[in-house]
């Protein structure tokens, strides 16, 4: 056995030495050191010896084990060194291939935009957890017992959350809106700020729809604010996203939480009104609701409407990015495709 034993060290030297990578050195180690290992196989041996020889011959074991390890590490120290060395042939002159950058996302891009821009005129930004409860989502924003918002159809609701009432149920938000009467309560009058964030749905997916999708909202909430500055605010923001004046109109909608509703469409920038899928080539596009915030909500708020009013608006960010863009299908914005990402770099 000690002939064997001498005889794979030597030849575990003369392998580690003319390992020319990490790969050959990773499988010499495993031949010599692994579970089928030449040197495991004769630890493997060792019960069968005489008592009185097995102390010895272990120890002579471990110090060929120790041994070929040391020249592992130190030929792997020695293989890093050599990959780092410039060849002597090299050519310095030739250029070198710049680092891939990486860059924003278009939709969180938009959202630092739309946040300086509401910051110039006076706003506060918020933030809220992506979880919450019926009690926000439905009860305090008007929204009827028996609204189909409430089913399962349209609502993520979390798993052993679903059941009871109010604080008791938790969903995936389904809008920002809820978020918003919490900060009116906690927050002293007026009001001035917007809510940028991801909202969850069960919808089913195309050109114009995702599942998750990112909503941006804005609140005024005061004594005496008229419901044409709302108007002027919407053209103002868009102008400042877009660079340039854009064609806004407001249709009467209906939305629990507002009370007169509406639904602003901006002209699709997409195909600059002649009609396209993104549109359905009607030339405009739906990217927020608004209106005055309904006297059921600022009660729940805690304000009394015939003291304050308001204006409130919950932009399609997704949407508002399609027209910066020119992009025809939401769903690039979730495809990781970097070819579509590399882009916007």
């Amino acid at each position: 056995m000690n002939e064997k034993l001498t005889q794979i060290c030597a030849e575990g030297e003369r392998a580690v030495a003319s390992a020319k990578n990490e790969i050959e050195l990773q499988e010499i180690k495993a031949s010599l050191l692994g579970k089928q290992g030449s040197l495991t196989g004769i630890l493997k041996e060792l019960p069968k010896m005489a008592p009185e020889m097995r102390p010895a011959m272990g120890k002579e074991i471990n110090e060929v084990k120790n041994h070929l390890s040391s020249l592992i590490d130190a030929r792997r120290e020695e293989l890093l060194l050599k990959a780092s060395e410039i060849p002597a042939d090299f050519d310095t002159t030739v250029p070198g291939i710049p680092p891939l950058q990486g860059g924003k996302h278009p939709i969180k891009q938009m959202r630092d935009d739309l946040n300086d821009a509401f910051r110039s005129m006076g706003f506060e930004i918020f933030e809220e957890d992506e979880i919450t409860s019926e009690l926000y989502a439905f009860d305090k924003l008007n929204f009827p017992p028996n609204h189909p918002a409430r089913e399962s159809m349209d609502t993520y609701w979390i798993a052993g959350h679903d059941k009871g009432q109010a604080n008791e149920k938790l969903c995936l938000r389904p809008h920002l809106t809820g978020g918003s009467v919490r900060y009116l309560q906690t927050h002293k009058a007026p009001y001035r700020f917007v809510y940028p964030g991801r909202v969850y749905r069960n919808e089913t997916t195309d050109a114009r729809h995702e599942r998750a999708f990112y909503q941006y909202e804005a609140l005024i909430v005061d004594r005496d604010f008229t419901f044409a500055s709302g108007k002027v605010m919407i053209r103002s923001i868009l102008s400042k996203v877009f660079g340039r004046e854009v064609p806004v109109r407001m249709r009467a909608g209906f939305f629990p939480f507002v009370e007169p509703g509406f639904e602003i469409d901006m002209g699709c920038l997409v195909c600059g009104g002649k009609g396209c899928s993104v549109c359905k080539n009607v030339g405009w596009i739906e990217v927020m609701p608004g209106g005055t915030p309904h006297p059921n909500v600022l009660r729940a708020a805690g304000l009394d409407p015939d003291e304050y009013t308001g204006f409130y608006v919950n932009i399609g960010l997704d949407r508002l990015v399609m027209m910066r863009y020119g992009v025809d299908d939401v769903r690039l914005f979730n495809s990781a495709d970097l070819r579509f990402l590399s882009q916007f770099r």
